[in-house]
């Protein structure tokens, strides 16, 4: 049993625009609405529709891509296929886009993307201009909570399309010099920042579905590590506060991780239910290809240079994460980490039915996660560490791997490739290479080896969405190279 359903229910009269356009030009979300929040329990039901923002529409209940918010079912597309990571099975349609490089300011996935994420921005903004009617003894809670959403959807959207606009109040759709004017990086960094840590400073671990004080100490690590002059210190500390606070371990078996949901390595998960149209999830199914349990034919084929990390470092987590089916070439494997339901592709693949209605979690933050990123912070940029917590971090990871030789120093190039096999096909590599300053390096040598034309500055953020700037009237600029 999920222990949170994101069901909008009457909330959905709040959030769902009259029209049928997701964003055309702007949510109800955008504007406060008076007539709604009037009670605890109203403002409660607000912050579950936050999650259902980023939750998004199961593409099979809703295959119009210009009227659904998908949420973070297509992340993969823009986050793991822009690296040297996956590809899409075929090179037909806009989704194929990513992996080459070659996305346009049309693209509807990226724009779906963009407009999901202030879905989550504008929820959020309008709870906490309503956080007074909450009972009093539950308003910082909610407002921490709220503010929680707001950063995440602005960390995903700052590092991947740079400036954007700063929203932080409900506005009048007028307004379009708040809601079209491109803020710098930095000033979006310092929203972000102040958001996690009152975050931070407020929630408990009480919640694995919902924002929690770890989920927040987990994120800001994140952004002090991702700032153009890292503060390794302060992520250092964030992630020793977690590992210290014994609120969560390793799961001994890694196949556990992604089929016992909201297990103890998980600290922020985004929840779904199976079978349920309206509350699961797709892209589990759409990551097949040989047996095609989604709709298309296959969004996740992992590269040959990803399979051979696998061999070389994977250990017991290969054969969670890939698979050759018995016959697949190396270099058309296919991802195992998020079947449908657990189901084993190679004797029970799912019904359509199943498979497309799938209720595996996304997985946002989880331990291991923050074992490695301690390592990083503690390495502090430097090329090599023999630092005994950060050892014992990176080891744990390595040993629940299967791989217990003891390691006594690691480098640069030990982390990434831990942080990939581990953290592969979680839409975390493309973060990765930005952060470690290795993003032109990696995608370069991998387009020649594919036969890709590498723009670094395509690379590097995504289009601005054209619908986006049409509707500023040419207030909101276009990202370089566009």
């Amino acid at each position: 049993m999920k222990s949170i359903k994101y069901i909008i229910l009457a909330i959905a009269a709040v959030f769902t625009s009259c029209d049928d356009e997701f964003l055309n030009p702007l949510p109800d979300t955008v504007v406060a609405l008076d007539a709604y929040f009037a009670t605890d329990g109203d403002v409660l039901s607000g912050i579950y529709g936050i999650y259902d923002a980023l939750q998004g529409t199961n593409e099979s209940t809703e295959t119009n891509i210009g009227r659904a918010n998908r949420g973070v079912q297509f992340e993969h597309l823009l986050t793991e296929h822009r690296t040297d990571n996956t590809r899409n099975a075929t090179l037909e349609g806009s989704k194929s886009d990513f992996h080459r490089y070659i996305v346009e300011p049309i693209n509807v996935e990226s724009e779906d993307y963009y407009q999901s994420m202030y879905q989550v921005i504008f929820r959020a903004n309008n709870i906490l201009n309503y956080i007074d009617i909450a009972n009093e003894s539950n308003q910082a809670a909610y407002a921490a909570e709220a503010k929680f959403l707001r950063a995440y959807a602005y960390f995903k959207l700052v590092r991947m399309y740079g400036d954007v606009p700063l929203v932080t109040s409900p506005v009048n759709p007028e307004d379009t010099e708040t809601l079209f004017t491109r803020v710098a990086a930095a000033q979006i960094y310092q929203q972000i920042i102040a958001d996690l840590q009152e975050a931070v400073n407020v929630l408990d671990n009480s919640h694995k579905s919902r924002a929690s004080k770890a989920a927040a100490q987990g994120i800001l690590a994140k952004v002090y590590l991702s700032l153009d002059t890292p503060d390794y210190g302060a992520a250092e500390a964030l992630c020793e506060s977690i590992i210290n606070s014994g609120d969560y371990s390793l799961q001994s078996d890694f196949h556990d991780v992604f089929y016992n949901e909201l297990n103890s390595e998980i600290i922020f998960a985004i929840q779904y239910i199976p079978g349920n149209a309206e509350e699961s999830q797709g892209f589990s199914a759409e990551f097949t290809s040989s047996t095609r349990a989604g709709r298309e034919d296959g969004q996740n084929i992992v590269n040959l240079n990803l399979y051979n990390d696998f061999q070389a470092f994977g250990g017991n987590r290969t054969a969670v994460s890939i698979t050759d089916l018995g016959f697949l070439a190396d270099d058309l494997n296919e991802v195992t980490k998020f079947l449908p339901e657990g189901s084993d592709l190679t004797t029970t693949p799912p019904s359509y039915g199943v498979g497309r209605n799938a209720g595996n979690d996304y997985i946002a933050l989880r331990y291991a996660d923050i074992l490695l990123l301690h390592v990083e912070a503690t390495m502090a940029g430097a090329p090599a560490t023999v630092d005994p917590d950060a050892l014992s971090s990176f080891q744990a990871v390595r040993d629940r791997a299967g791989l217990t030789a003891t390691v006594t120093t690691i480098t640069k190039a030990d982390l990434m490739t831990e942080r990939r096999v581990e953290l592969a096909f979680e839409n975390q590599r493309y973060f990765d290479l930005i952060r470690f300053g290795e993003l032109d390096n990696v995608l370069s040598a991998h387009s020649t080896e594919m036969g890709y034309v590498y723009d670094s500055r395509k690379a590097r953020f995504l289009p601005i969405p054209q619908r986006e700037i049409n509707l500023s009237g040419g207030l909101l600029t276009q990202n370089l190279g566009y």
